[in-house]
């Protein structure tokens, strides 16, 4: 046998040994009182024996009375005959329900022409109600038929007291009394007593298991009189012995000559082997205990261990049904040490049964505490480790619920909806359940379903039914599909969801058509970029070729190096601003702000491009207020927008025509405009005029990068403010607004 089986059978055995021990100790708490403090005769079992005895040598000896004497202490009281009379109502209520109850009788006899009967119903409904109104009229009819019923329950009293006549026989062979009437003298006695004995001779310890004094039963006992407990309960009997009041003295012992048949002898042999079989029990549970406790402290790695290979397993179940488990486990072990207990505290000579379900029941205790154990052990880890208690208690099935509800309440609409319409359904289901116990519901469960149930069902349908659709409509969205637009239908959650889902597939469509666009600009972007660049590149390597020639004539070389010089400078203007509109479109540009006078950057500007603005045949017409526009700006970035804009205008109007610049203060703004008329169609999208490489002039015969508008609006959104174009058949138009200030 290897190692590893020997430690399982090491955890078992220790596992039974604990579950025993504990057993024993829950037994000694339960039941120690019983069997380890006192004797049988200070127990309740001998108490409740005692008690039945004297309460039928009350009945039976001490308080005899005959049927005929105890019917004459009958009495009835004013009360008795006043809650006879009005036992069933008033007078008039009275004879209106004997009314009642023959009306149908006598009306059917009538229909029917029976004569005979409804005499005989006529005579003993007037019988009754001279009967009652007699009631009402003399008290000494009332008392009459108060004396007869209560004779009538003396008899039934007498006659159930013959049923118990046996028993109190049985008892007076293991019982002996000796009982005196200390007003009278009378003596009440099973003993056979001859001139000159003595009571004490036959009532003693040496004779008697046990002696006490009447008075002390009753004392210890609580006895009161005739007791429901131990014969028929008859509250007119009663009341008749619990007034005589006789005083009795006298011992009452239990026999050790009565034989072992009885049940009082029988119910004491039995207590003794109880006890002995009790104490054993003690006994080896401590001795359990010990052993376990040794095992424990000699092989605690193999006992404490075994419990990590169910560690993963365990650890897979939520927090709080681990505890229920847990709870569930000390419930169920403490019922099968109740089961291990049993079988020592009640004592059953078939020894075989008795064992078998002592076997089964120490098994089920050993696995039920392995288990505790383990799921303590699994518990204790949270004292060191507060992160995992919370992951675990977020993990919880009550955490959820509680996430859930507050999901549910997210949309209060919805959460409160949710909470009315199961309202509704529990109604609902109360009401139907109410008809299965009385069918007189059915009416209310029936109106209910119609003007409650019947419209939520419709409701509900309804309501899925525009859901469903939402959900499908939102399924071929995320499927590519864009289909048609969702109906909008009311103001509920639904109707609104149905509008986000509209929204987000106008959204699709619009980035769609923005992704196809961004594509053909990127590819435009790419020939643009290659044109613009390949073409003073090519020049520069074509001439540079030409240079290399032999005998190359001065004024060649001297008209080759000029064409490279001004193509170089054409391919680095080129490069640097498409380094400017990168770094600007990236917003990594620091900005040197200062109040600067928009007027006097402007005018700078035009006086940069005087020269070709005079060489053109272009007619500039400037429009200014006479004061200063201050705005606070970069004004060498800002002198750069000016620029690209005139040099626009330069290259793109067309010859002879007007070109108006204007600068204007509107409240707290500064408005430049830029209009002139240009040579070249422009297309429909104007926005594409702000992309990088993109020109007017799309067949790019022109000088220029193409990235000067992209440059101009990327300075002017870096100063939060506006550059707009606007087009009006071939009028071009640029607006620049920023904030002014004073």
């Amino acid at each position: 046998m290897d190692i590893k089986s020997k430690s399982k059978y090491l955890v078992v055995i220790w596992a039974l040994l604990v579950s025993f021990g504990l057993s024993g100790l829950f037994s000694a708490l339960t039941n120690g009182s019983q069997f380890l403090q006192g004797d049988y005769f200070e127990s309740e079992e001998y108490g409740y024996q005692m008690n039945r005895f004297v309460s039928l040598l009350q009945v039976f000896e001490l308080n005899s009375m005959t049927k005929e004497d105890m019917k004459k202490e009958i009495t009835v009281s004013d009360e008795e005959i006043e809650e006879h009379r009005m036992r069933y109502g008033n007078l008039g209520e009275q004879i209106s329900n004997i009314g009642m109850q023959y009306e149908q009788q006598i009306q059917e006899a009538i229909d029917s022409g029976n004569k005979t009967v409804e005499a005989a119903l006529t005579k003993e409904r007037d019988a009754k109600i001279a009967d009652i109104t007699e009631n009402f009229n003399s008290d000494e009819h009332v008392r009459a038929k108060i004396m007869k019923e209560k004779e009538k329950r003396i008899d039934e009293f007498y006659q159930e007291l013959e049923k118990y006549r046996q028993q109190f026989v049985n008892f007076g062979r293991a019982y002996k009394y000796y009982m005196e009437d200390a007003e009278t003298g009378e003596v009440f006695t099973n003993l056979t007593l001859k001139d000159g004995d003595s009571v004490s001779d036959f009532i003693n310890d040496k004779e008697m298991y046990f002696v006490q004094d009447y008075g002390d039963i009753q004392e210890f006992y609580g006895y009161t009189g005739i007791s429901e407990q131990f014969m028929p309960y008859n509250e007119v009997a009663e009341a008749i012995l619990a007034n005589q009041n006789n005083n009795f003295t006298g011992k009452i012992g239990l026999s050790k000559n009565a034989p072992a048949s009885l049940q009082a002898i029988g119910d004491y042999r039995y207590f003794q082997k109880r006890q002995l079989l009790f104490i054993g029990y003690m006994i080896a549970s401590i001795g359990a205990l010990i052993a376990a406790y040794v095992i424990a402290r000699r092989k605690p790695a193999i006992v404490f261990g075994t419990f990590e290979n169910f560690k993963p397993i365990y650890a897979k179940v939520p927090l709080d049904v681990r505890l229920g488990i847990m709870l569930a486990t000390g419930g169920f072990f403490l019922l099968t040490l109740t089961l291990i207990s049993e079988q020592f505290v009640y004592y059953n000579s078939d020894i075989f049964s008795s064992l078998i379900e002592l076997i089964i029941s120490l098994a089920a205790a050993a696995a039920l505490l392995a288990f505790g154990l383990m799921q303590l052990k699994f518990f204790a880890e949270y004292r060191n480790d507060g992160q995992l208690l919370k992951d675990d208690l977020q993990k919880s099935l009550v955490f959820k619920a509680y996430k859930a509800i507050l999901d549910a309440f997210l949309i209060r609409s919805i959460g409160i909806q949710l909470i009315v319409l199961l309202g509704f359904v529990f109604g609902l289901g109360m009401l139907a359940a109410a008809v299965l116990v009385e069918a007189g519901f059915i009416v209310v469960f029936g109106l209910a379903f119609i003007f409650i149930g019947l419209p939520l069902l419709i409701i509900i349908m309804k309501k899925a039914g525009y859901f469903n659709k939402i959900v499908m409509n939102t399924e071929e969205l995320a499927a590519g599909k864009m289909g048609s637009d969702i109906p909008v239908k009311g103001k509920s959650i639904f109707a609104k969801h149905a509008a986000d889902v509209n929204t987000l597939r106008n959204s699709v469509k619009v980035s769609h058509k923005e992704q196809a666009k961004s594509e053909r600009l990127k590819t435009e972007l790419i020939t643009n970029v290659s044109h613009d660049l390949r073409t003073p590149l090519t020049s520069i390597i074509t001439y540079t070729e030409l240079l290399k020639t032999p005998d190359l004539a001065p004024e060649d070389r001297d008209s080759y190096i000029e064409i490279l010089d001004r193509k170089s400078k054409r391919l680095k203007v080129l490069i640097d601003d498409l380094f400017e509109a990168t770094k600007m479109a990236s917003g990594n540009i620091e900005l040197r702000k200062d109040k600067v006078d928009l007027i006097q950057l402007l005018q700078q500007a035009l006086a940069e491009h005087n020269e070709a603005l005079s060489q053109s045949s272009l007619q500039l017409r400037v429009s200014q207020p006479d004061h200063p526009v201050y705005a606070f700006v970069d004004g060498q970035k800002l002198w750069r927008v000016f620029d690209n804009l005139i040099g626009n205008i330069l290259k793109y109007s067309l010859e002879n025509s007007r070109v108006y610049i204007s600068v204007k203060a509107e409240q707290d703004q500064a408005v430049l405009t830029f209009k002139n008329v240009t040579k070249y169609e422009l297309g429909e999208d104007l926005n594409e005029l702000f992309e990088r490489f993109k020109r007017g002039d799309q067949s790019r015969h022109t000088e220029g990068s193409g990235l000067g508008l992209a440059i101009a609006k990327s300075i002017v959104d870096l100063h939060e403010g506006s550059l707009d174009i606007e087009v009006d058949g071939d009028l071009f138009k640029v607006t620049v607004i920023l904030d002014k200030v004073s």
